[in-house]
């Protein structure tokens, strides 16, 4: 096949978007259709991983990610409505090398960043001041590894309850404990009474 008509047949997918696992399925005999996946969830992965160790490390851990989904592409289950929960999985346990860092990432938030909201969220992170945003890295080293995993793969990797429950392997139930154990502490720590306590809940019945 020459390659005007390679790409003319990769454009018209991408006219009539191809699902996650379609794009899986044929890239096992056509590995050149992984750059879709890769175009549509670098940035995500990327945000996920720059904002839990930095981006220098980011950079690395987001390239590696991308290097063993595509090395495990076979293995992807096409039941899934898209690749993201899927790739953020692979990232979370490359992470798990790089906890002793962590806390150090989030002491440097304090100074730079809180949890940035997206425009679309109905319930987003406000803005907060730079004592707000030291009491909330403080609380987020106070939680615990699961409680905390499960949080900023809510906050920060943009993930519904069930996708949170497939990357980590866990029933949904245990990650609506989790979310409201986390939220029960970073209230503790942010103070209820104060006008720029960050609010990390988005509507039920959007998120189940």
């Amino acid at each position: 096949m020459n390659h005007l008509a390679r790409s003319g047949k990769y454009q018209a997918m991408e006219q009539r978007e191809p699902a996650d696992g379609e794009i899986f399925a044929r890239s096992v005999a056509e590995p050149e259709m992984f750059t879709i996946i890769f175009d549509r969830y670098y940035r995500s992965v990327y945000g996920y991983l720059s904002r839990r160790v930095g981006r220098t490390v980011a950079d690395d851990l987001a390239a590696e990610t991308f290097v063993r989904s595509f090395e495990r592409r076979s293995s992807y289950d096409p039941r899934f409505e898209r690749a993201l929960p899927w790739l953020l999985g692979i990232a979370v346990n490359l992470l798990a090398h790089h906890r002793r860092s962590e806390a150090r990432q989030f002491r440097a938030l304090a100074v730079s960043v809180g949890l940035e909201p997206r425009e679309s969220r109905e319930d987003a992170v406000g803005r907060v001041d730079a004592d707000t945003t030291r009491r909330l890295i403080a609380g987020l080293e106070q939680l615990d590894d699961y409680d905390r995993e499960a949080l900023l793969l809510y906050a920060w990797g943009e993930l519904k309850y069930q996708e949170i429950a497939d990357v980590l392997g866990i029933p949904v139930g245990t990650v609506r404990s989790r979310l409201n154990r986390a939220r029960r502490k970073l209230r503790q720590a942010l103070e209820s009474d104060d006008e720029n306590v960050v609010q990390l809940r988005r509507a039920e019945g959007t998120n189940g």
